[in-house]
């Protein structure tokens, strides 16, 4: 038998052996891992606090070597060693399962911290966004006091958002899309609306107080309801409609105590709140049938760039070419704060509504809205403080009850968005 043995073992050739192998005095035998609420060890440092602390394990896993075999070693295939490698085996899987539970707890705090970094992100844009409306308000609330040409305001500041979208194609910092020609059809009454809800907004701007323009705007979610009923079918609940109550009943009370009051303004911000929400519906009754479907920003950009030629050749016609220096210095007005504020108004126009198409691609419309319904607030506030607009009490509690109503409507929204 022996002899046997011995020749089967010379036959072979000389074949690698996997053995268990440790660099511990004690054969690779080591302590489980214990979870411990204290934060001494430096490891803890790297989980959320919320989370128990985990101690390193006191050795290294199990491995395995390769060792070759001699041509005159003895083979030893017995019961023992078999039940010796089934258990080195499962010492092997044991550590393997610790270890995949570090990843997953290293995946945790990975994925916690990108969920927070986009957090942050977005209440950044949140941030520009508001801080660009505000300004945009104030520089071009300044100008239109001393230069009542809405519709050359309005072509101006078109005219800075197409150099500034033409500079970002050209640079690659935005993919230039292509457009086919069922595309450009589509987008055509987009482009129309959108240039009259910027003008007549204008006009509101310089007729009346930006605090007042921004209450009538406030009407938004009427006209919502109104255009999405006659265009799309959908039906106002009975929530919404009981939301609606307060917006209208606050706007009222606002317009009848408002000192800077005059109708032109009035229906000026009226029909800026038609065409703003005639825009909307129109996107989603066109383009939501457009297999060929673009993102938000591609969108903006292109009906900015529309808006621009659609309206430059009507200020021309209407207001004629009253930009010039010679006709600055004919009105007695100070060219530099005429054109330096006419720029910076442009430019916060356009990055304003960048930032809002950038918060729309990240969160839900219904989270949009809410957001608006606070920017809202923080450019009527502020332009008060900076204008020192003479508000009287009931003019603050009208615009406060519409205010609200505006955010129990988009809270009507988002409860039946969730229900859906």
């Amino acid at each position: 038998m022996h002899l046997r043995s011995a020749a089967f073992s010379a036959a072979r050739p000389p074949l690698p052996m996997l053995r268990a192998g440790s660099n511990l005095p004690d054969g690779g035998h080591c302590s489980v891992p214990t979870v411990s609420s204290s934060s001494s060890s430096s490891f803890s440092t790297d989980l959320p606090p919320f989370l128990p602390r985990i101690r390193p394990l006191s050795c290294r896993p199990t491995r395995f070597f390769l060792t070759p075999r001699l041509a005159n070693q003895k083979s030893s295939l017995g019961l023992t060693t078999v039940v010796k490698a089934a258990e080195d085996v499962a010492a092997a899987a044991a550590g393997g399962t610790e270890n995949h539970g570090e990843a997953a707890v290293s995946s945790y705090g990975s994925s916690s911290t990108s969920g927070m970094v986009k957090k942050l992100q977005l209440g950044f844009l949140f941030g520009l966004w508001y801080l660009f409306n505000i300004y945009f308000n104030i520089y071009d609330k300044q100008v239109l006091k001393v230069y009542p040409f809405p519709i050359t305001i309005t072509t101006f500041h078109f005219a800075i958002g197409t150099v500034l979208i033409w500079l970002m194609w050209v640079t690659n910092l935005y993919k230039r899309p292509k457009i086919s020609s069922k595309q450009l059809a589509a987008i055509v009454p987009l482009a129309i609306v959108h240039t009259l809800a910027n003008l007549f907004t204008n006009m509101s701007l310089g007729k009346v107080a930006v605090s007042f323009t921004h209450t009538i705007k406030a009407l938004e979610p009427f006209f919502t309801v109104v255009l999405s009923a006659m265009f799309l079918g959908e039906l106002p609940t009975l929530w919404v409609l009981i939301s609606l109550v307060p917006i209208v009943g606050g706007v009222a009370m606002a317009s009848l105590t408002e000192a800077s009051f005059n109708w032109a303004g009035f229906w000026s911000a009226m029909a800026s709140n038609l065409t703003n929400q005639s825009r909307n519906v129109l996107s989603k009754k066109i383009m939501d049938k457009d297999e060929e479907t673009m993102d938000n920003i591609t969108l903006f950009s292109i009906i900015t760039v529309m808006s621009f030629f659609l309206l430059a050749p009507v200020s021309l016609l209407v207001e004629g070419i009253k930009f010039t220096p010679s006709y600055m210095r004919f009105a007695g007005l100070n060219l530099k704060e005429v054109y330096v504020r006419s720029f910076l108004a442009g430019v916060c126009f356009h990055a304003y509504q960048q930032a809002s198409y950038m918060i729309l691609a990240e969160v839900s419309p219904i989270t949009h809205s809410v957001g608006n319904c606070v920017k809202r607030v923080v450019v009527i506030i502020s332009s008060v403080l900076f204008f020192r607009t003479p508000v009287s009490p009931l003019n603050s509690i009208g615009t406060g009850v519409a205010l609200i109503g505006v955010f129990l409507y988009s809270r009507v929204k988002r409860t039946k968005s969730k229900s859906a």
